[in-house]
């Protein structure tokens, strides 16, 4: 039987498994990171999504632990790379070596041969390796000496970087930015998110316990059920006004590139599926329109002298765009009120 690639997932679930496959995977992980409910839910989306994830934060807030324990709780392949300066480009993708036995040369799969490749602080690697990474992320294959190699779905990469260390870093480029579906933060935690952490790791570190919830077939369907949401054509407008925005405002020198308006409207798919709906409203576009288009944008020098954050900038863009008044009903929905039928309607997956 022929692997599928990443463009055929397999088939959708019903809603019911959908929901009880997605909250096993959740609940899973929410098993060693303590108080972060919304941040997991992200980063399972953006697996949903096909999509890859660069977690940015001061160390020690549980970067590599939130990563470790998505791939932990999918039973599939799972690589971990730790950037440094004297990583080389074919440790990531592999090399052909020659094998005196065949008298040929043989290809020897590197780290990026994997479902799930975590990444653990990405900015610390040169520019020459990190391009290691464009064309998987992109395109879900590797290229060496002229062959071309093409990745198993589900395919991930979940990256971490520390913004304010500066001594031994290269910035991530912005081609390799805008292959990041998303970018989140951890945050620190709350106190009482932080006793649960003391009284639960003090003396275990319950990631050693965790267990697979899923496998490589079940993500797969995970990923085909969330491809089926729908959205509708205005909401899709409404994403191109957002990302058309980043790239008219004052405050920005580059805006958010057509990929961008692309993964926005996929995570928002994933993260529907997630709360049960089989379309999307533009409340999920709004409700990510920081983390999937602030790390995309680059701002003017004068902005950065008035120390604004890309993330500010980007959430008074979504402030001046309309907001909905009914949370409950699009305010795209052109139905007459009590009118179950059309674009909305649930189709029972």
């Amino acid at each position: 039987m022929t692997t599928p690639t990443w463009d055929q997932p397999g088939g959708p679930l019903p809603s019911d498994e959908f929901l009880a496959a997605s909250g096993a995977i959740m609940a899973n992980i929410e098993q060693v990171i303590e108080g972060k409910s919304a941040t997991v839910r992200l980063a399972l989306a953006v697996l949903l999504a096909e999509g890859h994830l660069l977690i940015e934060d001061v160390p020690g807030v549980g970067k590599t632990k939130l990563a470790k324990a998505l791939a932990r709780s999918i039973d599939c392949s799972v690589r971990r790379i730790q950037f440094t300066p004297d990583l080389l480009p074919s440790d990531v993708t592999g090399v052909s070596v020659y094998n005196q036995e065949t008298r040929d040369f043989e290809f020897k799969p590197g780290a990026v041969f994997a479902n799930l490749v975590v990444g653990d602080e990405i900015n610390r690697a040169s520019p020459k390796t990190q391009s290691a990474l464009l064309e998987c992320m992109e395109e879900r294959q590797v290229t060496v000496d002229g062959t071309t190699y093409e990745l198993q779905a589900p395919f991930m990469v979940i990256a971490t970087q520390n913004p304010i260390e500066m001594e031994g870093t290269y910035p991530l480029p912005e081609a390799q930015r805008d292959r990041f579906t998303a970018r989140i933060a951890m945050g620190y935690p709350d106190p009482r998110a932080e006793m649960a952490m003391l009284n639960g790791h003090g003396a275990h570190d319950p990631l050693n316990d965790l267990r697979s919830v899923a496998d490589a077939a079940l993500v797969r369907r995970l990923i085909a059920t969330a491809r089926d949401v729908h959205a509708a054509e205005a909401v899709q407008q409404y994403a191109i006004a957002l990302v058309t925005a980043t790239r008219e405002a004052p405050e920005i020198r580059l805006g958010a590139s057509p990929r961008s308006t692309l993964q926005l409207i996929r995570t928002a798919k994933a993260v529907a599926a997630l709360e049960g709906r089989d379309y999307v409203l533009p409340d999920d576009l709004q409700t990510l329109a920081v983390p999937v288009l602030a790390h995309r944008i680059i701002p003017t020098a004068d902005a950065q002298l008035n120390r604004r954050t890309t993330d500010a900038i980007v959430a008074e863009i979504v402030h001046r765009l309309p907001l909905p008044h009914d949370r409950n009903r699009s305010p795209y929905d052109t139905r007459a009120v009590g009118d179950t039928r059309g674009q909305y309607e649930s189709r029972g997956r």
